[in-house]
């Protein structure tokens, strides 16, 4: 397999790696017992500033059912974060204890940032309404178990896009697949954020934007929902007047394909009707299993990898800074300025446009 040494963002991934990954959890699939122990004596950091129940639950399971051992925390109040230690010093620390970091938070770039100074592989379990790039293998997987293949599809994106961060790494991750187009469904508050939009034209992708999500269906090939994240609005009467845009029900599905998948990344919070639940296209809870599953394939490739010391990372010299609230860099000054590979102006950790000092 290609060697990767962390996975902040699909950016990455090759399909080559990809390929051999899949290859890999298709094995662990087929021959559980052979994995069982393939991962004594090590030790995954799960560290989770931010809740979570199946990304924190299905590394776990994932790392003990390879044999590894786990230790973290799913709140950061109790410990030294809460007294003002850094980031950097957070993250030197743990990965002196352990073979591989999995981190969340709700801060954009967080995991840019973290693997900057650890020795171990750093992976992203969601940084703000920025990236969840293994949410993204548990899609990848979901598909092609469930299809046969990946690609020549037709894929509709619903919901909160704006702070999708499944979203923002699916829509990248499909450029290494053929002839995937998109119907982008969310109201105008909640469309794609721009360096996503950005990227797609870059990248040739197809899509079409729609409020509509009932006109939509008969066409696509995946209908994959979101919840309107309540965490994400600073608004509060906003939220309340978007919550509910958006409900699938059964009724819907009558001119749906009849081997359409129907996608969550879950919770949901009543996006998607529960009679929807026992409808056979309805896949989002083996999509949840899928993920413990791609996630032991992670784990087993990251967890046997060489200490890596991180040499001192000087910056760029840039005459803008990144205005971003949500980005890691607005609290943690400390942290050398990065320019994103998508463009010359955006930050290199979240991605946004970044704003031209007045010298």
């Amino acid at each position: 397999m290609n060697q990767v040494r962390k996975l902040v963002s699909v950016s990455d991934m090759t399909k080559e790696w990809w390929d051999a990954l899949y290859t890999r959890c298709c094995d662990i699939i087929a021959r559980p017992g052979v994995y069982a122990d393939s991962c004594r004596g090590k030790i995954l950091s799960s560290m989770f500033y931010e809740p979570s129940t199946r990304t924190n639950f299905s590394f776990q399971a994932a790392a003990q059912r390879l044999g590894a051992g786990v230790f973290g925390f799913s709140d950061p109040v109790g410990t030294s974060a809460s007294k003002g230690e850094t980031l950097a010093d957070t993250i030197r620390m743990t990965a002196s204890y352990s073979d591989t970091i999995v981190i969340r938070s709700p801060q954009e770039g967080s995991a840019t940032a973290a693997a900057l100074y650890s020795e171990v592989p750093v992976i992203n379990a969601g940084d703000g309404g920025h990236f969840h790039p293994t949410q993204t293998l548990t899609d990848l997987t979901t598909i092609a178990r469930e299809r046969g293949e990946i690609g020549n599809m037709r894929v509709g994106l619903c919901g909160d896009l704006k702070h999708g961060r499944t979203v923002h790494s699916l829509v990248e991750a499909m450029t290494m697949f053929p002839n995937v187009s998109f119907s982008l469904i969310s109201p105008p508050e909640l469309r794609f954020p721009e360096y996503v939009l950005d990227q797609m034209k870059v990248n040739g992708q197809e899509y079409e934007e729609s409020e509509t999500l009932a006109d939509r269906i008969p066409e696509l090939d995946i209908l994959y929902m979101t919840r309107i994240q309540r965490e994400r609005f600073q608004d509060a009467a906003q939220y309340r007047r978007l919550k509910d845009v958006y409900v699938l029900s059964k009724k819907m599905l009558d001119n749906a394909k009849s081997n359409m998948l129907i996608m969550h990344p879950l919770p949901r919070y009543g996006e998607i009707s529960t009679d929807v639940d026992y409808d056979p296209r309805a896949v989002y809870f083996e999509q949840a299993r899928y993920g413990m599953l791609i996630r032991m394939a992670l784990l087993l490739e990251f967890m046997h990898m060489p200490r890596q010391p991180q040499p001192y990372m000087a910056g760029e010299d840039l005459k803008a800074e990144c205005q971003n609230p949500a980005c890691i860099t607005s609290s943690d000054l400390y942290l050398p300025k990065l320019i994103s590979n998508l463009a010359p102006d955006r930050c290199g950790y979240c991605d946004k446009k970044m704003t031209v000092m007045l010298l």
